[in-house]
This record gives structure tokens, sequence and C-alpha cells, in this order.
């Protein structure tokens, strides 16, 4: 899914398990960090360490198993992310159960045998994953989809630019309790554009072909493994499902049927969710006839449609189902911040007792299949979170961990909610973070104005939110004010807010970024003329967009991954992408026509180079399979033969963001520098921030203070 161009882009340089974790720490119930003592301001209180906030989380992602008896969760082994077990009744007694020793551990499930975990690995952020399987009986680890390129019709393989093969990424489809030594997997080995539905062993490793995919985006399954619907773009950029018609032969289904369509307008906001026991009725999150995606129940054979729960403000999100019964149990909302509506009261006492445990918003990460005990988390926006097992019955929450204990005490600032208006009357609902000490009477806003750093987040189809974010509280702690902003065509505020953004790239999109900074000028929060611009993915052009189409307005730029020419951008689409390009057609613009790409080169950064006057820093991954690399070598090429000053930071071993610590900390150590020079807030010095790190500089390490001898002090 898209850019970030999608959901996954987030703080911490689009690395989630630097911000979202669980690790030892405090006893139950402690708050989150302490206010700043009377008099503190941001140049007196300490500097937070750089590791404490973007460095591994000690644990995080606590799941446990189907069967009650064990936990896992992803910490550290030896500086590498990596996941752990212990029996659930003694979570001090746990142990790796696996080995990486490179990028690390970000996404692992328990099968339903509750001995086996599952996990995914791409190499060098290349985003082509494959899928592993440790038998915790014997602490083996097999690699499930052992393909190593895609072969094409003469059976040769499919060779990349770089001369290397492509490689195949494998999805996961369902995982059912009534089939624990099964999944289903889709996976394009056949062919790079699609990916095959397999029915896979997770303990022999045998596959069976359950439907090839011939131009579909995405398969529904029930618990038994049927499949009940397929999903194909349409020509606007719409979808429509449809639903098997005759036999399933060796291949699959090769007949289909409508079942029923999604318009352009309601493609971000209408999916299927999943199926109830039976496999007739199916959940869906629905716009349609309506602005905010609500959840339905829809029966397969009728169509009939009904309402379970909506919010006028915000799209569904989280959706709690009953781990067996498939019942929907209640939704969650989040405009401002998290909000549950329970639709089936035997859990209204559980979330009623669970909001006495720990301030935060409410996060339930797993269940155990007889629904005894639940892992639940507490997101807190300053200070770390907090994840407790949950015993039904006991009516009682343990404490296990916190996911930094380093966080702990730190000057941590909180993060306040606003809503701001758009010259054209939309609500950007947006999150504002303070220095410390700024704001001495309490009303949300600093005694005279600040810097300030606009940080844009990603996607664009994604969404900023309430909790402890990482970058916030490091600009906070430097002496900046903070502003995230859910510009139009972000996700959440319902399907108006999104189809805003069509094809306004560099244009209205950009207008509310603008809009922000002036609010945030008139609200005496920002100093004019201390004002940065910063992001990852589509934020990262939006940061280019702010010195080449708003020249005037930031004191400087930092671009992380960040599209340069929406030409070359949409032209090298990874190929599994492909059969969503109605959707960028619609929504971006058409990259396939004259006319569409006259449009797109006007919305492209790269062509505007010459009206750069602010400082810009790039950092790039060299392996990205979204935002390749030369998205940053051709803009700053471009600056390069006009005499342009540019700073650009390469990562050989990365991809779309920065996974390993060390290469995460380099980057923080180079962006704080650059950040202090032209906006004069406080940093770090890099001390040992560029050992380990693939860090290299092409172009520009004389701008920033102190990068040049940082650099030959690695290099020694």
């Amino acid at each position: 899914m898209p850019l970030c161009f999608a959901r996954c882009v987030g703080p911490a340089l689009l690395v989630a398990a630097a911000s979202v974790g669980f690790a030892q720490s405090a006893p139950a119930g402690t708050a989150g960090a302490p206010p700043a003592p009377a008099g503190a301001s941001a140049q007196t209180v300490p500097l937070i360490p750089r590791d404490v906030l973007f460095g591994n989380p000690d644990r995080t992602a606590l799941r446990i198993s189907p069967d009650g008896k064990q936990l896992a969760w992803i910490a550290p082994v030896a500086g590498v992310l990596n996941v752990w077990v212990a029996p659930s009744d003694n979570p001090a007694a746990g142990r790796p159960v696996t080995s990486d020793t490179l990028r690390g551990i970000r996404s692992f499930f328990w099968a339903f045998t509750s001995n086996h975990i599952l996990y995914l690995q791409d190499k060098g952020g290349d985003e082509n994953f494959k899928l592993y399987v440790v038998d915790l009986k014997t602490n083996q680890a097999k690699d499930l989809t052992p393909f190593d390129s895609i072969n094409g019709p003469d059976g040769k393989p499919i060779m990349l630019p770089t001369g290397q093969p492509l490689r195949p990424t494998v999805q996961i489809e369902e995982v059912s309790h009534r089939y624990p030594e099964t999944i289903l997997i889709g996976l394009n080995n056949r062919n790079p554009q699609l990916h095959d539905l397999y029915r896979l062993n997770i303990l022999t490793g045998e596959m069976k072909l359950v439907q090839q995919n011939e131009g579909f985006t995405g398969f529904s399954a029930d618990d038994e493994y049927n499949i009940r619907l397929a999903a194909r773009m349409t020509a606007d950029g719409g979808s429509e499902l449809l639903k098997p018609d005759g036999p399933a032969g060796d291949t699959g289904f090769a007949k289909w049927q409508p079942f029923t369509s999604i318009s352009m307008a309601d493609s971000l906001t209408t999916a299927p969710v999943g199926f109830d026991r039976t496999g007739t009725v199916l959940y869906m999150l629905d716009s349609r006839n309506r602005d905010t995606a609500a959840v339905v129940a829809v029966d397969i054979s009728s169509g009939n449609s009904k309402l379970l729960a909506e919010d006028a403000r915000a799209d569904a999100g989280g959706v709690l189902i009953h781990p067996t019964t498939r019942v929907v149990q209640a939704v969650g909302f989040n405009y401002k911040r998290q909000e549950w509506k329970v639709l089936d009261s035997s859990i209204q006492a559980d979330l009623d007792y669970l909001r006495t445990v720990a301030d935060g918003d409410i996060s339930i990460s797993s269940r155990t299949l007889d629904d005894s005990r639940w892992t639940v988390s507490y997101l807190m926006d300053n200070g770390p979170a907090r994840v407790y097992v949950y015993d039904r019955a006991a009516k009682k929450a343990e404490f296990i961990f916190s996911n930094r204990k380093d966080l702990e005490g730190q000057p941590l600032q909180h993060m306040t909610p606003v809503v701001i208006k758009s010259r054209d009357g939309l609500d950007m609902v947006s999150y504002l973070t303070l220095p410390a000490g700024a704001d001495a009477d309490g009303n949300g806003r600093p005694d005279k104005p600040v810097p300030m750093v606009l940080n844009v987040h990603g996607g664009p189809w994604a969404r900023d939110a309430w909790g402890m974010n990482p970058e916030h509280q490091w600009l906070a702690n430097r002496g900046y004010a903070v502003l995230s902003v859910n510009f139009r065509g972000s996700t959440g505020f319902g399907k108006s807010f999104i189809n805003a953004g069509n094809r306004e790239w560099a244009a209205k999109m950009h207008d509310d970024l603008i809009d922000a900074v002036n609010w945030a000028v008139a609200e005496k929060i920002a100093d004019p003329a201390k004002v940065a611009i910063y992001g990852g993915s589509y934020g990262g052009y939006s940061a280019l967009v702010g010195v080449t189409f708003t020249p005037d307005v930031f004191a400087c730029s930092v671009a992380i991954v960040g599209p340069s020419n929406l030409v070359t951008l949409l032209n090298s689409l990874p190929p599994h992408w492909l059969p969503m390009v109605e959707m960028f057609s619609a929504r971006v613009g058409d990259h396939r026509t004259e006319e569409g790409r006259k449009f797109l080169e006007s919305r492209s950064p790269l062509n505007f180079v010459d009206r750069i006057q602010r400082p810009l820093l790039i950092g790039q991954g060299k392996n990205d399979p979204r935002v390749k690399f030369m998205e940053s070598e051709q803009v700053v090429s471009a600056m390069r033969s006009k005499n342009i000053p540019v700073t650009y930071v390469l990562y050989p071993d990365e991809g779309h963001g920065f996974a390993r610590p060390p290469n995460r900390m380099s980057f923080y150590a180079v962006a704080e520098a650059f950040l202090a020079q032209h906006l004069g807030g406080r940093f770090e010095p890099v001390g040992d921030d560029f050992k380990g790190a693939s860090i290299q500089v092409p172009e520009g390490a004389q701008h920033v203070p102190g990068l040049r001898q940082a650099l030959s002090e690695a290099a020694k």
C-alpha cells in the first residue's frame, strides 16, 4: 500500500519499533514523566540522549500464546531486535528464540499451535519479505518461502537494473485457529505483479495452490480457509468485490460474479475486515452513503447490510473481534484520541476496569483462544507505554513491562491536540508539543514565540495521532515547538477529508501546511523567522515542496526518503503495486499520458530547484523500493549543477526509512546539528553515534557543523 506510501510512516524515521514498544520498568499505575521543575526552560532542562529516544526499545510487541502458557515479545540481542519467549507465569525467564544479526525483526505472530513463532524479514530494506517459522521445542528456524528470484517466461530470473534478481515478497492472508498447522499466504513468485494464494503447512513447508491470481489486488477468506471474496481495481480508481461463481479447479476459481462495488471516493474508507464464524457474514469498514467509515455486517447471500458502529467525526479504526465466536465486540474511533465503543455487553466490565488501571489510550494487542487473558498496553504522551496481562475472571491486570525504562524521569512534554482551520474551512486535527518551561501559565501557548518544526507525516494516506512521539520529544527538548498536522488527504477523518487531497500534491495539501504555520504564528507559538519543515516519505516530499514552492516560508528543510519527481516516482512503483495504478492516477496524477505527465511535472520539486534559497538536508536509503534513491540523487545533482548548497546523507544498507539503530542515531545527530545551526536550538554532540553506521555523505558535509570531523573520526 502506498508511499509510506501508507500507514507505516511514523516517528523515528519511519521505524515503528522505536516508538511503540514496551520494556521492563515502572510498577503498575506509574504516571508519565514528572513535569519540569519551576523555572525550568528549554535551555536548562537536561538534554535527552538520542539513544534514549531512538535506540532499540527494551521490549516491544507483547503477545500471549493462544493457549495462554507463553508470552512473546521483541527485544534486542547484542543490539539487534529479536523475538523472545517466556512462560506466562514467569516473564523474567524470557529467552531469545531468533538470531537475526543485521536489521532486526519487527513483525511476528503466534501460530495457533502455541509452539511456533512466525516472523517476516527482508534484506537491506528491500521489502521483499520472507516468512520464517521457529519451532519452540527444537529452537530450529526454517525459511518457509525459500525463493530467491522470480523467473520470467524463459525460466530465467528477472533481473533488476542493479544486476540483482527480482525477489518475491510474501503476504499473510489468513490465520485460523481451526487449522493450527496451516496458514494462507500470498506469494508473487509466478508473476511479480500478482500474489497467488497458497495454503502453507508451517511444520513441513508444503505449499498448495489455492487460487491463482489473474488480476486481483487481494482475497478474503473465512476461518475454514474458504475464499469468499476477491478484490480488483476499476478504471476510475475505485474497486469491486467479487465472489466465486462455480466450483474450484486445480488453480482455484475460474469464474467470479460481482458482489459489490466501491467508488473511488470510498476506496480508502471501505474494505473487508473479516467474517463471522459461519463465513456467511462479512464485516466491513464502509463509508458508502455516509462520510466516515462505519463498521457494518453484510450478508454474503443477500447483500443486506447492518450498521454496527459509527462516529460522525472519525473513521472506525481498531475492531475487537472475539477470537472464536468472531463477534464484533468493540470498535475504536480516533478523532483527537482513541475511544472505544462497546457493542458486546460481555466485555463492558472489562473495559471499565481497564480504564482504572493506568493512564493513556488503551490497546488490546492479543487474546488467548479461550479469551480468559488479554495483553493490554497504555499509550502515554509524555512517558513510556506500559503493558499488562489482564486476567478477565479475576478482573486483575498484572504489570509486565514498559517500553523504555530510560524515558522515566526524563523531561518529557505533553502533546496537546489542537484543531486548525484551513483557508477553505476544513478542520485539521493537529498535535502540538512545546519546549520545557515555555508555557508557564499552562494555557497551551508559549509565553513568547519560539522556533518551530513543522513535522509532516508520510503516506500521505496516513495520519498523525496522540501519544509518545520520539521526534516531538527530541525536538521539544532541543528548544523547538513541534506541530504535526493532519492535512487534507490524511486518513481517519472521513472520505470527504481524504478526497479533498486528490491531485492536490504541492497545491491545497501544501496550502494546509502553510495555513498551519500561519496559525502558529498568529497564536504567537512560532517565531516566523525560525520555522523548519521536516518529514519522511510524503513528509519528505512536503519538505522538498516547502523549499521550492514556498521558498520564503521555512528557515530550513529536512527531507527523508522524499520523492522529488512524481513522474519518475510513479514509473518506478514496485511491481506488486502496479495493479493499484488506477488509484495513483485518480489521487496523484496519471503518469501514462502526456497531459498527466505535464501535470505531475508541475507538482514535482525537482523542476523548481532554482527557487531554493534556504538550507536543505536530505536523507535516503539506497535500497528503498517505494521511493527509489534516484529521487534524492536527481535533486542533489540538479542542485549541484546550479551551485545550490545541499547536504545529502545516504545509507547503502537501508530502505524506506532507517531501521538499524546506528544508522538512526547517526542521521538524528546530523539533523539536530543542522537544525541548531538554522533555528538556534540546542544539540547533543555526535559522540559515538556514528559508530557502526553505514552513513555516507556524498554531498555537502561542510554545511553541517562538525559533520566532516565526525565522519573522519568514524572512519578511523
